[in-house]
């Protein structure tokens, strides 16, 4: 079976529309091997794949399943060539233990973690890393609090400041950071890596405007007399209370806004759409178009995993740069590869790219460099 029909069954198996014969073969196949508890070093892993795979089909051939033995053999096919898309599928949980276990003595990066510095509108600066909660600052009447659940909340204090007096702050997180903050009105947002917020430290008048640059989930407290607005490069985004995600990254070529619970409209220039949930507007060149999505999907760095779909070996790399704080390099012509799956961001770094070996993508390590090799 050439490896394009095995990379299309195993992307059959991560999408759920395996057989049940394939499925019962690849998930007995791994809890069997991984209760070995031992780590995946790559020059091995075929050997093992056969080994533990031949015990598990004669197990399986003495159950009662009715398994159709020409899938069957398919599906074997699939383990002893396993690729890219079905380590992600399981490693996404795998304990980080394994990957140092795995990479002892090497050069390794530690992943992000909760890290931001707040613009205040004086232009001090405050390191939201390893603040202690309590109040950090006040602007205006607006107390700056960092809460027990991490995040930094703007809390009213008394008679709000007038309409024309409006004070603005920014929060930055750094390549390696993300963030939480819920703004005045209770809207919360969270903010990944190498991204920026501006907001007003309290909404006067007749709408909520924010300016990002970078990515940002949105959980927008519902307001019908204020429309609450997301500014990014040239795009615009209103909604009165909902939930979205907004991917405006300058080095990518698409702003995609993703919606995942009421209404969003998408303007840029004299163009407006309207997306419902699990649409995705992508705004390129002046032209916005709307895509069917798993929402899902745009939102897993916020639940803590890196999503790839289809993605190349660039966009994979742009993902790790942001979130390990590190420069890509290329050497030499890298082959045509497409990564699909789910994998934890709290791994080191070493971890998902020895994933990405066994897809004929090599690398190593220098400081705060990845070198990316065929």
């Amino acid at each position: 079976m050439s490896p394009s029909k095995i990379e299309e069954l195993i992307e059959r198996y991560n999408n759920g529309k395996a057989s049940p014969e394939e499925v019962d073969l690849v998930e007995t196949w791994y809890l069997n091997y991984r209760s070995t508890s031992k780590p995946i070093p790559a020059g091995v892993l075929e050997e093992d794949q056969k080994d533990s795979l031949n015990q598990i089909i004669g197990q399986i051939k003495n159950k009662p399943s009715g398994i159709n033995w020409q899938q069957l053999s398919i599906a074997a096919s699939i383990l002893i060539l396993l690729t890219t898309g079905l380590l992600f599928h399981f490693i996404k949980n795998e304990p980080a233990r394994q990957a140092v276990a795995k990479n002892v003595g090497k050069p390794d990066l530690s992943p992000g973690g909760n890290k931001a510095i707040l613009t205040l509108s004086n232009g001090q600066s405050i390191v939201l890393n390893g603040a202690t909660n309590g109040i950090l600052a006040k602007q205006g009447n607006t107390d700056i609090n960092k809460v027990s659940s991490g995040a930094i909340s703007y809390q009213g204090t008394s008679n709000m400041a007038p309409a024309d007096a409006v004070i603005y702050n920014t929060a930055t997180t750094p390549r390696g950071g993300q963030f939480q903050f819920i703004l005045s009105d209770g809207t919360k947002v969270w903010l990944n890596s190498a991204s920026s917020i501006k907001f007003p430290v309290a909404f006067n008048g007749n709408e909520r405007k924010v300016e990002l640059t970078g990515e940002a989930y949105f959980e927008v407290a519902h307001d019908a007399k204020r429309p609450f607005r997301v500014i990014s490069n040239q795009q615009q985004v209103e909604v009165l209370g909902t939930h979205f995600n907004i991917n405006a990254y300058s080095d990518e070529d698409v702003i995609n806004t993703t919606l995942l619970e009421g209404s969003v409209k998408v303007t840029s220039a004299n163009t407006a759409i309207t997306i419902v949930p699990g649409q995705q507007a992508q705004f390129k060149d002046g032209k916005i178009n709307v895509a069917t999505v798993n929402a899902d999907d745009a939102v897993a760095w916020k639940n803590g995993l890196f999503n790839f779909n289809d993605s190349s070996i660039e966009e994979v790399m742009k993902q790790l740069s942001r979130w390990y704080d590190v420069d890509i390099k290329y050497e030499g012509q890298l082959p045509s590869r497409r990564f699909s799956g789910e994998i934890s961001r709290n791994v080191n770094a070493s971890q998902i790219l020895d994933i990405l070996s066994f897809k004929k993508i090599h690398y190593r390590i220098e400081g705060k460099s990845i070198i990316v090799m065929p």
